[in-house]
């Protein structure tokens, strides 16, 4: 297959979105968010499903701005550089599992893609087996490419659909401003540790804004990679993990092993499975949870709704017993993971909507 001709700019944009991830991220955790997770698109919704009370794991409940500032970023880069066009219709409500399965098995891993690059470049050696799962995924994503896979064509949208998601953000950080009654804070655990609200919400305006501009993307690079030879979003996870392991060992933060890593387990097979699901999920969807994000915020329609079935994946996962702790995957996380990564694949096989 021929190579993409892609601008040459765009390899400097997406170096210096990467590489802007791996720093603010060390930087959130050295200013208050839980070890190797200054930015984790499942964790971060994990928490926001608490705080909103849909589920009641104590632990994990924080209503994180850096979401919020990554689709309102991305909402106001898109409006700038006249991109914003809302666009739905391809598969809503299988987008919509598809996200939910994505958060399942993120949260087996305990981490969605940009958590396993920043895991890695913390020195959590753990995090190898989930860049295994999710190349391994990724590749079979690429099988059903190739065989004609799928999910349809978008349309367009009113412009009302493309801004009701920024409009909730806006609505949920006012929230967390007023921290009213019924919304719910951990005390303890991974949701009690968090940075700044202000400087929170600016670094996920600022990775919002840059990953619009740049399509970064996890899924992506190594999608491309494999499917046309094409290097350059590759290499926005390559300035990820390099920013991020050099931040870390500047600020101390470097610990390289296996055991003793900050929200994270040992179970390798499961790490490695885990993110395969997500992989598999993310090419059939067309980016990782981080683009998802960024795509909804310039107003499409279709990648909201897997915003919203991680957000409900999330819920569920907590709810029904199915997310790791650090002690490992739960016997039901261990079956979830299995199901869902064959009804995945199944749907790779026979999914071909013209």
């Amino acid at each position: 297959m021929k190579k993409a001709n892609w601008p040459v700019w765009l390899s400097g944009t997406v170096l210096l979105t990467g590489a802007s991830l791996g720093v603010l991220a060390a930087f959130l955790v050295r200013w208050g968010n839980p070890g190797n997770m200054g930015i984790c698109v499942a964790c971060f919704l994990r928490d926001i499903a608490g705080g909103l009370g849909f589920h009641r794991a104590a632990g994990v409940q924080y209503i994180r701005p850096e979401i919020m500032g990554i689709i309102l970023g991305a909402f106001v880069a898109a409006f700038l550089a006249k991109e914003f066009r809302p666009t739905g219709g391809s598969s809503t409500l299988l987008r919509f599992i598809l996200g939910m399965f994505s958060m399942t098995g993120a949260l087996v891993f305990l981490g969605c893609p940009v958590r396993m690059a920043l895991r890695l470049s913390g020195g959590d050696l753990n995090a190898i087996l989930g860049v295994g799962g999710f190349a391994s995924g990724i590749y079979l994503g690429v099988i059903f490419l190739r065989r004609g896979f799928t999910l349809g064509r978008s349309g367009s949208a009113g412009k009302s659909n493309g801004i009701i998601l920024p409009t909730i953000m806006l609505g949920l950080f006012l929230l967390l401003i007023a921290r009213p009654a019924f919304i719910f804070f951990s005390e303890k655990g991974p949701g009690s540790q968090y940075a700044p609200v202000l400087l929170s919400f600016i670094a996920g305006l600022l990775i919002g804004g840059l990953a619009q501009r740049s399509r970064f993307c996890l899924v992506g690079g190594i999608r491309d990679f494999i499917l046309i030879g094409n290097p350059y979003l590759f290499f926005g996870l390559m300035a990820l993990i390099a920013s991020g392991t050099l931040t870390n060992l500047f600020l101390g933060q470097f610990h390289l092993g296996f055991s003793d890593q900050p929200v994270a387990h040992q179970a390798h097979l499961w790490n490695f499975l885990g993110m395969m699901l997500v992989g598999v999920c993310g090419v059939l969807l067309g980016g990782c949870p981080l683009r998802q994000l960024i795509l909804a915020g310039e107003g499409n329609v279709d990648s909201t709704f897997v915003v919203l079935g991680m957000l409900a994946g999330a819920a569920l996962a907590h709810n029904f017993d199915l997310a790791s702790s650090p002690r490992g995957p739960t016997t039901y996380g261990q079956i979830a993971v299995i199901a869902l990564l064959l009804f995945a694949l199944l749907i790779g096989i026979k999914e071909k909507v013209a």
